[in-house]
């Protein structure tokens, strides 16, 4: 029985659970139904845009293309929903930012337990209504080219349209979290990359049946995307366990005491950041193309332009990549913390002394295990974009080292939380018996 118990559960025994359970039938059809109708609004457009010339405008467009990741298409449609949980998204980061910046909101998340982190959670859910707001007057005076009768009153309209679309995803993304199957935010973006999947297959065919040359270019870059998929399931599972030792007193019958050692471990994951350190590179690569864009200038269009390509473009965008993942890992752990803690529980790790020898060795092994995880996130960012130069097949454009980080990262996620549900039911079951 106890060998049943920590066993597994198969991918047949999953499915099968799943199809028994009423609870997580109705979970997954309300997940469904949300996600669904999270689509459907990006296919109500904004009113008084010529669609067809800003399509035709914005066609090879490298920010609108990176902002169509996580937007489902959104940017290319301008559909109400066009903004989609980006300004979630944003104010989320930052609000990760500036915590340990504040001391009052580092007190709230570590100190005040559910209560404190439903009320960063309350600000996070007030920072990305501005996030939105300002996001949608950027937006509306953008397409003002597109606009026949561009006023203060198509911004002030466009501006509450878009705002309300994107706080309206934010509360399904909460929906799906809470009465879903969970990570309803993940689940957004996930369902935005996965919807432009038929149009990369499409365009690829279409490419195929022009000129079959192309075939062995497409087998090669599939082949690459298939090996880098397998890669990133490696390291996103890829833990380093440090033993941890705890001493716990017992008093025995007659009244004895002596001392039980345990032994658990302390798991520092080889990527930490998992996909943010590649978010953040990418957006501070795109800034200046934004603000070339604003500023129309041909010096600064001719300084964008060698930053935003080429060997400069690659190194800047690997340094970025190791930075961020230095940043955001030291966001996440901190050894001093964690020192503190096994030394308040008793705890300690083999042949290190506690204190500062403890933290000092954490650091070193996290140092290590991020230096790894930056490398590799440094391959996936770059690797497709030199394969699709070299084979010539394009139309993959967008699907990158972004794209398959979360990807799979949100699948690994959603496997997890249908099977805790099904453990969780099943275990339940027993205890009715």
């Amino acid at each position: 029985m106890e060998r049943g118990r920590e066993r597994q559960l198969s991918a047949q025994e999953t499915f099968a659970q799943m199809a028994s359970a009423s609870g997580l039938r109705r979970r997954l059809l309300f997940t469904l139904g949300l996600l669904v109708l999270s689509r459907i609004g990006i296919y109500i457009p904004l009113p008084e845009i010529n669609q067809a010339a800003f399509q035709q405008a914005t066609q090879n467009n490298a920010i609108i293309g990176f902002l169509n990741i996580f937007a489902g298409g959104g940017f290319t449609t301008l559909g109400v929903f066009m903004l989609g949980i980006l300004p979630y998204i944003n104010a989320s980061i930052i609000m990760q930012l500036l915590v340990p910046v504040f001391p009052k909101l580092e007190d709230l998340q570590k100190n005040e337990g559910e209560q404190g982190r439903r009320q960063i959670a309350q600000y996070t859910r007030y920072l990305a209504l501005g996030w939105a707001i300002i996001q949608s007057i950027g937006v509306a005076i953008y397409i003002k080219p597109f606009v026949a009768d561009w006023s203060p009153l198509f911004v002030i309209q466009t501006t509450l349209a878009l705002t309300a679309g994107a706080i309206f995803v934010m509360w399904l993304g909460e929906l799906i979290t809470e009465k879903g199957i969970g990570n309803g935010a993940s689940l957004l973006i996930f369902v935005s990359i996965v919807s432009s999947l038929p149009t990369a297959f499409s365009q690829t065919f279409q490419l195929l049946q022009a000129d079959s040359s192309r075939v062995a270019g497409v087998v090669v870059l599939l082949l690459v995307f298939l090996a880098m998929i397998v890669g990133i399931v490696f390291v996103q599972e890829g833990t380093r366990r440090i033993p941890i030792i705890s001493a716990r007193r017992q008093v025995g019958p007659r009244r004895q005491q002596y001392q039980q050692q345990q032994t658990s471990y302390l798991p520092l994951r080889v990527n930490q950041g998992g996909v943010m350190p590649i978010i953040f590179a990418s957006s501070l690569l795109y800034l200046p193309l934004t603000f070339a864009q604003f500023a129309r200038n041909a010096t600064v269009d001719q300084v964008v332009n060698a930053i935003s390509s080429g060997w400069i473009h690659n190194i800047l965008y690997l340094v970025l990549i190791l930075f961020f993942s230095f940043f955001y890992a030291t966001l996440i752990i901190n050894p001093e913390d964690v020192s503190k803690n096994l030394k308040r529980m008793g705890s300690s790790i083999p042949g290190v002394r506690p204190g500062t020898a403890t933290s000092e060795y954490i650091a070193k092994v996290m140092n290590r295990l991020t230096f790894l995880g930056a490398i590799f996130l440094s391959a996936v960012a770059i690797i497709p974009t030199f394969v699709e130069q070299g084979t010539g097949i394009t139309t993959f454009n967008g699907l990158g080292a972004t794209s398959l980080l979360i990807l799979v990262g949100v699948a690994i996620d959603t496997v997890r939380q249908i099977q805790t549900y099904v453990i969780s039911q099943r275990y339940e079951g027993m205890v009715k018996r």
